[in-house]
């Protein structure tokens, strides 16, 4: 038995369809609510709140193989459950930051909880991507009311990947020999900038899309109300303010390890174009 977590996320979901398509046996797709979950036929839905540790008894039962998104819930206790339980191999999504940027609040708590599942004697497979396209769905509101996108550092491109691509790496670390122990920093086919984005959600929806460029300070006073001063600063690092060679290198390992070109932001905006409208 397989149990994917955050079952109706953006890497989520995709994960559930490629395993079903794969047929990778029997599965499970946590939820919270399995009233608006829907899933491929064949997958079994399951209710159960990563926040809420003692509700995931039910989903861990006869689990072989768990894929969690790090920070969802209390990640200490949710692989002391998962332990308890019999899992035996945990796919983790981690960041990239870890790495680049390991000087960050987020950054260390990603590696704490890395070392947790090393130390749980269960075997893993640590992914570290870097950032998602659909980060660009804070723009949607704006889009679909056809106001200007404003971003700081507007032409500096990061390796955006498409959540897909990360699912499709957990599908392999899940079904496949050779993956245990090991991590894998994911990035996207090519740098894309946030005006690059842009133009390509508009180029999506057939239609021009304002677009301003706007200082760190004006960004920051804007992010800084919904999430706070110091993650607000580290978005920004992270986005243009900090970035570094490390953060900025493209790397082929989605289409080493999934055997298929890996996906673009393109297709990723066409594919969402929808959110937009």
């Amino acid at each position: 038995m397989i149990l994917v977590s955050g079952a109706t996320g953006n890497i989520g979901s995709a994960l559930v369809k490629e395993l079903q398509a794969f047929g990778a046996g029997p599965l499970r797709g946590l939820t919270r609510d399995t009233a608006q979950a829907v899933f491929p036929e064949g997958v079994e839905a399951v209710e159960g709140d990563l926040t809420q540790t003692v509700s995931l008894k039910p989903a861990l039962e006869g689990v072989r193989s768990l894929f969690l998104v790090s920070g969802m819930g209390s990640d200490s206790d949710i692989l002391d459950a998962a332990g308890r339980a019999g899992v035996e191999h945990v796919v983790l999504v981690s960041s990239i930051t870890v790495q680049t940027h390991p000087h960050l609040g987020p950054a260390g708590e990603n590696l704490a909880v890395e070392r947790l599942l090393k130390d749980s004697g269960m075997a893993w497979t640590i992914l570290r991507p870097t950032q998602f396209a659909s980060n660009a769905l804070w723009w949607a509101g704006a889009i679909r009311e056809h106001e200007a996108v404003r971003v700081p550092y507007a032409d500096i491109g990061l390796p955006t990947i498409h959540p897909a691509d990360i699912a499709s790496v957990a599908r392999v670390a899940m079904t496949e020999s050779g993956h245990r122990k090991r991590t894998y920093a994911l990035t996207g086919p090519e740098r894309v900038t946030a005006r690059q984005q842009v133009g390509a959600i508009a180029a999506a929806l057939g239609r021009e899309v304002p677009f301003a460029e706007i200082s760190r300070q004006e960004a920051h006073r804007q992010m800084a109300g919904f999430l706070g001063g110091e993650a607000a600063d580290a978005v920004l690092d992270l986005t243009g303010g900090d970035v570094n060679d490390e953060l900025l290198m493209v790397r082929d390992t989605v289409s080493q390890i999934i055997g298929a070109p890996s996906r673009t932001f393109h297709q990723w905006a066409s594919e969402n174009a929808a959110a937009f409208r």
